[in-house]
């Protein structure tokens, strides 16, 4: 086995090393939450049932568009791309990922978890999202990864922090209108995001940098508004 070449995919790049730099972001983000989490840190069986939701709702995704592709064929515009078959199904199926997961929870005990719990589930999905980017024969490579982890990752993370934010407000507000503001808030964002993506047009990169950050924007924003709403605050 000490003689075994690692497996490589076309271009050279080896398998291993392709798998680490499509994890590296994710863990990133992870601890990085994990450490914004200052008052009432949560349990880690629950943080990595978040990444397990995520990942296992990147397969119900997967097989929720195949099966819509082949009932209602169609033509992928970028309009259509980006606001019903890709921000549309996999927001959706997100969001119920992370209902079922933390609403009835007991660890749901502060509106800070709302975004902890978003962001876990949206870096589950992330995490094999990356894996099977940068892994593809086409499009995957170093590159490829660098990229993701500068726009992609943090993206997915950000509509996690939204999606997170109003379930804390329909959970301790007690307001039950805000769920759906939890589904429609971030997929309006992923869906604006993947469109000025998929028109693919020089043009767009200055608004696209500029959405991505008001993207940081909102999200900081919206970590420091839960933590000082903290019931464990001293």
């Amino acid at each position: 086995m000490g003689n075994t070449k690692p497996y490589r995919i076309k271009g050279g790049d080896c398998i291993g090393a392709l798998v680490q730099a499509a994890s590296a972001p994710i863990l990133i983000g992870a601890i990085y939450i994990y450490i914004r989490d200052k008052y009432e840190k949560e349990p880690y069986a629950m943080l990595v049932s978040g990444l397990m939701y995520g990942i296992y709702s990147t397969l119900v995704i997967w097989s929720v568009g195949i099966f819509l592709e082949k009932l209602f064929p169609h033509e992928e515009t970028p309009f259509f791309s980006a606001f019903v078959s890709s921000a549309g199904i996999e927001e959706g199926v997100k969001f119920l990922f992370l209902y079922f997961l933390v609403w009835r929870n007991p660890n749901f005990n502060e509106p800070f978890d709302g975004i902890v719990y978003g962001v876990f589930v949206a870096l589950g999905f992330a995490l094999l999202e990356n894996i099977i980017y940068v892994l593809h024969d086409n499009l995957g490579g170093y590159s490829t990864a660098l990229a993701r982890a500068v726009f992609s990752v943090p993206a997915h993370g950000l509509f996690g922090v939204e999606m997170g934010y109003y379930l804390a407000a329909a959970k301790f507000e007690r307001k039950k209108k805000y769920l759906f503001w939890a589904f429609f808030i971030p997929y309006l964002l992923h869906a604006v995001y993947n469109y000025i993506l998929f028109l693919d047009k020089k043009l767009l990169w200055v608004p696209f940098i500029g959405f991505v950050l008001f993207l940081w924007f909102l999200g900081l924003k919206r970590m420091r508004l839960l933590l000082e709403c903290s019931p464990f605050k001293r």
